[in-house]
């Protein structure tokens, strides 16, 4: 048998999520399972979104959980880079091989011209997608416009009948009709690879054996099985892991659950209680045991038992385990060691007392004033977080306005969080006053308290933004319909704002 060869690819376009760390888990298990290896590969191919600090954070992230890695852009390896945006000039030169087979073409279609198809399309209630205006175009032609420097794209070559065949480990053959798939962008005007063409040519050249991932990249496999077969490669075997879910069913968002790994880090839990936690995701431990090491866990993995139903994210089992491993594995010196690593340790009192000492009057007063910082949950009373002259209604639109504004921050600073709220509160015509009454209330679960910015830095943007959701929660939450609405009023303020 081949060696067992697996990868786990984020992007670090925003802060780790609990979703990739479970996917990460399985390969790693599937991998040690076989006496195969883990890779770590960075997918930072889109540029707008990308940040370093992410990557950071990703790694940092998958450390304290105890996913170790094999090869990753962190330790190297013999197939490196394992960063996507130092290997552009491989995917330019697989997608010269597509052009020269006939299997891609360029398409100089611009975006209005897109937007102006896809609307017409919808108005005749046709199936959206890229109608091939550029397929036939003379080879003379492209390459008079591309010799101009006219923008473009490279797309996937479609067939025009047929079907593909996606063989999952888990749900046997799922089948596709080519003629209701899109010619997919492969590679972008700006030279970066979409996710398409990038994950077949990283996978093959990796030697990857077994694509484990989730769900939700499954009706994206016959564009994948294409794209190997048009460069004549036996595809990895694919398994496709149900995903993670929140209590309502619905797919593990931050908008309904805390989904950063970050968050629980922050939140005071155990990265071995968390992993162990994820590993029952979609998948019955041997025994009624449902705690235990990761090195058990390995052993007794079989990727055959992974279940379909799909798992719901309790963080109250997830507390009741976590209690556990710390009444059950930790000495008094091991919890001592682990609070001092979580905050209480010098860097973090020390960031904390400029806000608390122009409010203490004997040492004793700092644990109560600052209580907040170290805590998970907040108690208060719903009327608290309603300002006077205003409505519980009004509040919750403004807070999940907040939430908005906070998410696509550049950078967690005082300085951006405060130009942030006060975009929101010119949104809503509100005194800054107004807006900030009830995020003292939200964020400490106290009308008065330390200069709110500087808080909020300190608390991090996870669990900001996990209060913030609790505090909308106490006053009776926003529909879905009425969210949606609100969104689009904020993003075309956002756009105007940015004109």
């Amino acid at each position: 048998m081949t060696q067992v060869r697996t990868r786990v690819p984020p992007s670090p376009t925003g802060s780790p999520h609990v979703g990739s760390a479970y996917i990460a888990l399985f390969n790693l298990a599937f991998a040690r399972k076989h006496g195969g290896r883990f890779i770590l590969r960075i997918e930072d191919t889109d540029r707008e979104r990308s940040r370093e600090r992410y990557e950071t954070a990703i790694i940092e992230a998958f450390n304290w959980l105890g996913l170790q890695w094999d090869e990753g852009p962190d330790v190297g390896g013999p197939h490196s880079p394992y960063r996507q945006s130092e290997r552009l000039s491989i995917y330019q030169e697989h997608v010269d091989r597509l052009l020269l087979n006939g299997h891609a073409y360029r398409c100089f279609c611009s975006a209005a011209r897109l937007q102006a198809v896809r609307a017409e399309q919808s108005k005749l209630k046709q199936k959206l997608g890229y109608d091939r205006h550029c397929l036939n175009l003379s080879s003379s032609e492209v390459g008079r416009r591309v010799s101009t420097g006219e923008p473009h794209v490279v797309r996937l070559k479609m067939p025009d009948s047929g079907a593909a065949t996606v063989k999952d480990t888990l749900r046997g053959e799922i089948e596709f009709d080519y003629t209701n798939l899109d010619d997919q962008v492969l590679l972008k005007s700006d030279g970066f690879p979409t996710y398409h063409l990038a994950v077949v040519v990283d996978d093959h050249l990796m030697e990857i054996s077994h694509v484990i991932r989730g769900e939700e990249w499954i009706n994206s496999s016959p564009k994948h099985l294409l794209l190997y077969e048009y460069f004549g490669w036996e595809p990895p075997i694919h398994t496709h892991l149900p995903l993670l879910l929140n209590p309502d069913g619905s797919k593990m968002s931050k908008r309904k659950n805390p989904t950063s790994v970050e968050f629980y880090q922050r939140a005071g839990y155990l990265g071995s209680a968390l992993r162990n936690y994820l590993a029952l995701m979609n998948y019955a431990p041997q025994g009624a045991e449902e705690k235990f090491s990761i090195e058990q866990f390995f052993d007794s993995f079989d990727l055959q038992c992974v279940s379909l139903g799909g798992a719901i994210f309790d963080r109250k089992k997830l507390d009741w385990l976590n209690g556990r491993y710390i009444r059950e594995d930790m000495s008094t010196d091991d919890l001592m060691h682990a609070m001092k690593n979580w905050q209480l340790n010098d860097r973090f009192i020390r960031a904390t007392l400029p806000l608390m000492q122009e409010r203490m009057d004997t040492l004793g007063d700092y644990m109560d004033k600052c209580a907040f910082f170290y805590m998970r949950d907040l108690s208060y009373d719903a009327v608290d977080l309603v300002p006077k002259k205003r409505n519980a209604e009004e509040v919750v639109l403004v807070l999940q306005t907040v939430t908005w504004a906070l998410d696509v921050l550049e950078a967690w600073k005082r300085s951006h969080i405060e130009k942030a709220l006060t975009e929101v509160a010119e949104f809503w015509e509100w005194p800054i006053r107004d807006l900030t009454a009830p995020l003292y209330v939200a964020t400490m679960g106290q009308r008065v308290g330390p200069p709110l910015y500087e808080s909020m830095e300190l608390l991090t943007v996870d669990l900001v933004r996990v209060r913030l959701l609790d505090a909308i929660n106490h006053l009776g939450g926003l529909s879905k319909n009425k969210s949606t609405q609100l969104e689009k009023r904020w993003q075309e303020r956002q756009v105007e704002q940015g004109e």
